[in-house]
């Protein structure tokens, strides 16, 4: 092991950085996709520095298979996107650069400054590799892998923490959650598939901060709660959500019958689907995961006929899951998938196209083909003040005869 070091004001060396070299690590490098380990190297080459960090790291030094890879590098956005042709920059608190490869994305960040205030909330600096290893969520999130000298960098005793088995805050608890709420899910998301345990301050503050977690985007507690179900330890963790006060805030409605063996028996079920697709090389699918989920909840009404019951369900549902909010046609898919268990066959589909007939034969006829836009403005011009073509009597209809041409209109 090596010491990395830096010099204070007063020029004194001061300890940064214990650098572990690939025998004290144990990181082979065939656990590192291809496709990342091409990008670091194309990074490194152009002159930037760049490593693998985050959950990656920590999986590997588990000795699992990470789900994705990210990199951290020295390199502005503008000069990332210059050097991959298959890149695209996103967000606007801090931006950040998806690399393209087919399905698969591995996501690109600079080097964040600490400098600025963590309660601002102001991301925008950037700064350098120390800087960047303080401004991480939790310490087994804080290692810097390079696959190229096979170097790992542990600038906050991650390496410690990995071998004592405890999840630390980085960021100072009377702020971190209120910060960013998602961090909560995602620390006990970790406890949960590491074994690790909460640091005592992470736990309490966990408890404390919990209502805070109502702040979050619908969209982005989808997108979290989706990850929590794929993981394969859905069961655990939610059982820790549930536990920590948190699930009451995420899935009111899901909440309240934790207690009931069959619900998480469910959950046990979902997380053998997922581990099986994962073996297979697959993925469960997301109406695959709400049908095992919801399955001991929903209440299936035999006096009502099919669509209608179907339409029941299709209520029920999203009661329980809310405010989550997944594609319908995923929730209408597991609906599908439980009546037809149930012996009841029903069509979303079908049910959507006899809809849309309904609704065009209730418009009257289409407008003939070549009356396109340049029809509806010589109809455009053609009104007057009141929005009424001249020379029609004051009784014509002259809706729009389309739904698309409604929203032009």
């Amino acid at each position: 092991m090596f010491t990395r070091y830096t010099t204070d004001g007063k020029g004194r060396k001061v300890e940064v950085a214990k650098v572990y070299t690939a025998k004290e690590h144990g990181i082979h490098p065939s656990q590192i996709d291809k496709d990342c380990l091409w990008a670091v190297k194309k990074l490194w080459t152009a002159g930037h520095k760049a490593y693998i960090v985050g959950g990656a790291v920590r999986d590997m030094l588990l000795g699992r298979r990470p789900k994705d890879f990210d990199i951290a590098t020295s390199a502005s956005p503008r000069q990332v996107q210059r050097l991959f042709w298959n890149s695209r920059q996103i967000g606007r608190r801090f931006k950040i650069v998806h690399l393209f490869f087919g399905q698969k994305i591995i996501e690109v960040t600079t080097f964040r400054s600490d400098e600025e205030n963590f309660e601002e909330g102001n991301n925008n600096i950037y700064g350098t590799i120390e800087q960047d290893a303080r401004r991480r969520d939790f310490s087994i999130n804080a290692l810097y892998y390079n696959p190229i000298d096979g170097h790992l960098l542990d600038f906050n005793d991650g390496m410690g923490d990995m071998k004592r088995r405890v999840i630390r805050s980085l960021i100072p608890l009377s702020y971190s959650f209120e910060e960013d709420p998602v961090r909560m899910i995602r620390a006990l998301k970790y406890m949960c598939t590491t074994g690790f345990r909460l640091k005592w301050d992470v736990a309490r503050a966990v408890k404390r901060d919990a209502p805070q977690i109502e702040k979050v985007s619908t969209s982005r507690l989808t997108d979290e709660m989706g990850k929590v179900l794929a993981s394969g330890d859905s069961s655990a963790i939610f059982s820790a959500l549930h536990k920590y006060g948190l699930l009451a805030f995420i899935m009111p409605g899901f909440d309240q019958y934790m207690r009931y063996d069959s619900v998480r028996k469910a959950l046990c079920e979902l997380d053998g689907l997922v581990r099986a697709a994962k073996d297979a090389g697959g993925a469960a699918s997301t109406s695959e995961v709400i049908k095992i989920m919801v399955s001991p909840l929903v209440n299936i009404d035999d006096s009502l006929p099919g669509d209608a019951l179907a339409h029941d369900l299709f209520r029920q549902v999203k009661v329980l899951i809310a405010p989550l909010t997944p594609p319908n046609y995923e929730i209408e898919r597991a609906i599908e998938a439980l009546l037809m268990e149930h012996g009841v066959r029903v069509s979303f589909a079908r049910r959507r196209q006899a809809s849309q007939m309904s609704r065009r034969n209730t418009q009257g006829p289409q407008r003939p083909a070549g009356q396109g836009q340049g029809a509806r403005k010589r109809r455009r011009k053609g009104k007057g003040r009141t929005g009424q073509a001249k020379g029609a009597a004051p009784g014509d209809s002259q809706g729009p005869s389309s739904s698309a041409e409604a929203h032009d209109l």
